[in-house]
């Protein structure tokens, strides 16, 4: 089925979230739409999907118009959705899931589940899924868990298949099977929209791709194209990719995790008897699919969250931090960016001046007497932006005015300019352009050169390979292995899916 979107314009108030957006999707064809977070890629598809009204414009399905007031319209249509996050009840067996709302029925309109079930067994068979129609979601791997919504959609007889961002809980290997099995469906005849910011992805599954920036369709691109060539249109300028990272050596141990186990929000262990260390000069990564224990660990490490009592010690250069304050960590020398800089890492309604004071506001330097010292805090405010080339037009700006980009080089901005011996960077450049990651992983590598210790907790295994001297793979709240990064993604995988390096 051909899929051609005209003139597409989608607003919310002030802001135009799409604009004028052209784009056609052969029949039989992946076509990848790149872009960053916000770039406009998900509202897009919520457009065709039926979940957002279109301000201006029209979709068409082989030739002819289609006016969709609700998913179920456009479902009807032959367009299937799989969301970044999963609509699955984990509660319900495969086939369960995938009857949910088109129930199929038999004698007397009562449901069939024997028709669910073989309709999951006639998909699976065909496109080689393997994903058994009885197993119940919540045990299945997050890899089977998304083909299940594939063959969902499948089995509402999809001709135009969206998948929002879905390798970004996948392992490589889990990632390599999702391109084998969108060949095998674009094989079949099924049009299909890829949608992700990873280049390399895109380079090698795409048979065209189409790049949006700020809502607008900027260019398109065949996946011959280089990925300097496609991140440039990402960002709209030249953007280096490779790392310069110089030989370290290695100095005295920074921070020792000895043993410690950690509960999560439903009192489960998140984290179970991790150990580790990291010395300056060095970049150790904790790599793993999220949901491992990653989150729980830096909350750990930074005294957000307890430790066990009794399950394990915590010290920086020697000193027992297990059950102290996030004060008492980020004073004896802890740099922390966290993982949702919205949430833990900036007060929006503040300005940048204020966030880049946050944590050391009670520090005589910032104060005079009772009151703010408001010259020497604007003095270090500029500085500081003009030195992590924040863009803004005033120090005076609400930092949730900033674009992510922007406000993750404001949090970096101040952890960094504290005096420190251990970073702690958790997903430090998720849901930023490429352009900021470029600027945010040589701070993070200029650290290491200075001597600091480094622990990058990150998804991103491209990521991980290029900044880390050292990696660490978690799997369900442990610690696998500690490998180089010469390591192969195909042996990182397989740690990541809990295989023992």
């Amino acid at each position: 089925m051909k899929l051609e979107l005209r003139g597409i314009t989608k607003r919310f108030g002030t802001l135009v979230a799409n604009d004028s957006i052209n784009l056609t999707v052969e029949s039989g064809e992946i076509h990848a739409l790149l872009g960053e977070n916000g770039a406009g890629k998900s509202t897009l598809m919520n457009v065709l999907y039926g979940l957002y009204q279109a301000d201006e414009g029209e979709i068409l399905l082989d030739d002819k118009v289609q006016k969709f007031t609700g998913p179920g319209d456009a479902m009807a249509a032959g367009i299937g959705m799989v969301h970044q996050h999963f609509m699955l009840i984990p509660v319900f067996t495969v086939a369960e899931n995938v009857a949910l709302g088109n129930e199929p029925t038999g004698f007397a309109g009562s449901m069939d589940m024997n028709k669910a079930r073989q309709r999951v067994i006639e998909i699976s068979e065909r496109f080689g899924f393997n994903v058994d129609p009885d197993a119940m979601v919540e045990d299945l791997p997050v890899g089977v868990q998304q083909r299940v919504e594939i063959i969902k959609a499948l089995s509402r007889d999809a001709k135009v298949l969206v998948l929002d961002e879905p390798t970004a809980v996948l392992t490589p290997q889990e990632t390599d099977e999702l391109m084998q099995i969108m060949r095998q469906l674009a094989k079949s005849g099924t049009s299909i929209v890829f949608i992700t910011h990873k280049l390399r992805e895109v380079r090698e599954v795409a048979d065209r791709i189409t790049v949006i920036r700020l809502g607008k369709v900027v260019g398109t691109a065949a996946p011959s194209a280089s990925t300097s060539e496609l991140a440039s249109l990402m960002v709209g300028r030249e953007v280096e990719l490779t790392i310069q990272k110089a030989n370290s050596e290695t100095g005295v141990e920074i921070l020792k995790v000895d043993g410690i186990s950690v509960l999560d929000d439903r009192m489960q262990r998140a984290v179970n008897d991790v150990s580790f260390s990291v010395r300056g000069g060095e970049i150790l990564a904790i790599a793993g699919v999220q949901g491992n224990g990653q989150t729980e660990l830096a909350e750990a490490l930074l005294g957000l969250r307890p430790v066990i009592k009794g399950a394990g010690t915590i010290e920086i250069k020697g000193k027992d931090i297990t059950t102290a304050s996030v004060r008492e960590v980020l004073e004896s020398g802890v740099a922390f960016v966290p993982e949702d800089r919205k949430k833990d890492g900036l007060v929006g309604e503040f300005t940048i001046a204020e966030n880049l004071m946050l944590n050391q506001s009670f520090k005589s330097r910032f104060t005079k007497g009772l009151n703010i010292n408001f010259p020497l805090r604007k003095s270090v405010a500029t500085d500081l932006v003009k030195r992590f080339d924040v863009r803004t037009p005033s120090i005076d700006t609400p930092a949730g005015k900033l674009s992510g980009g922007n406000q993750q080089k404001v949090v970096v901005a101040r952890e960094l300019s504290r005096d420190t011996d251990l970073l702690i960077a958790s997903q430090p450049t998720r849901g930023v352009d490429v352009g900021s990651i470029e600027f945010i992983h040589e701070q993070i590598v200029s650290e290491r050169d200075r001597g600091k210790a480094v622990i990058l907790i990150s998804t991103e295994l491209d990521e991980v390979l290029a900044l880390a001297d050292r990696i660490a793979v978690m799997y369900r709240g442990k610690i696998v292995g500690i490998v180089g990064p010469e390591t192969s993604r195909e042996s990182l995988g397989k740690m990541m899916a809990g295989v023992s390096a």
